[in-house]
């Protein structure tokens, strides 16, 4: 199976396509995304590719997942999820346990929140949560954001506690892609309850990066927006 997958993630390339790809996703020496490939296959392709080989094995997706073609690892995390929808409850154990000691390869934004809600979020919503605190203080940018990211899953069932104590831990965060992912949870917060993110924000918005700030205000009224910013 696996190699009838890359032959037709071979045949699907777009070098045009993928050249964007690689300046949007920062490849380039130095960068978050530094020497990572792309082949150019928009997603909602990966999602018909997912559909036609969703009984893929765990060995499959772990070959997908090694590969140093962006697309490949999101296919092999798109396998995981739906995998992981698909199975009873020793089978979830199974590949959020394989998820967790395979952070090193969701090493892109997207492919952070492409998964994390949909295996990590969803798997710790009875469970305890302590790996969130655990990644959140991790020197790996993709775990730091995989902690906040996850909680997206709470939030849609109005659970918010650690959203909230998560992002106060990232808020001396030094990357922007974690100022941009915590005012996005914070975002997706004041969506459901407005007055317990304002209540989050006059205790910490002078201390936040700009970018989590106003991330978290985009939806707030201009005025109350601008008084925020002027903190």
């Amino acid at each position: 199976m696996i190699a009838v997958i890359k032959s037709k993630l071979e045949s699907l390339a777009d070098e045009p396509k993928a050249a964007i790809l690689r300046r949007f996703f920062k490849t380039g020496p130095g960068e978050y995304g530094e020497g990572d490939r792309f082949r150019g296959i928009r997603v909602p392709v990966l999602r018909k590719l997912c559909r036609e080989f969703r009984h893929a094995g765990i060995e499959v997706i772990s070959e997908l997942l090694d590969s140093p073609w962006h697309e490949e690892r999101m296919l092999a995390l798109l396998l995981l999820i739906e995998r992981y929808r698909a199975s009873d409850e020793a089978g979830r154990e199974k590949f959020y346990d394989f998820y967790c000691a395979r952070t090193e390869r969701i090493n892109n934004w997207d492919l952070v929140d492409l998964s994390a809600p949909y295996i990590i979020g969803r798997h710790l919503e009875t469970r305890r949560r302590s790996l969130l605190y655990r990644f959140v203080e991790s020197p790996s940018l993709w775990e730091r954001r995989i902690a906040i990211v996850s909680t997206f899953h709470f939030i849609r069932n109005n659970d918010f506690t650690d959203t909230l104590a998560l992002a106060e831990r990232l808020l001396a965060d030094p990357e922007s892609l974690l100022h941009k992912a915590t005012g996005w949870m914070l975002r997706e917060v004041g969506k459901r309850d407005q007055p317990l993110l304002e209540a989050f924000l006059d205790r910490h918005a002078t201390a936040m990066p700009r970018t989590a700030l106003r991330y978290a205000i985009e939806r707030f009224p201009e005025e109350q927006r601008l008084a925020y910013l002027r903190r």
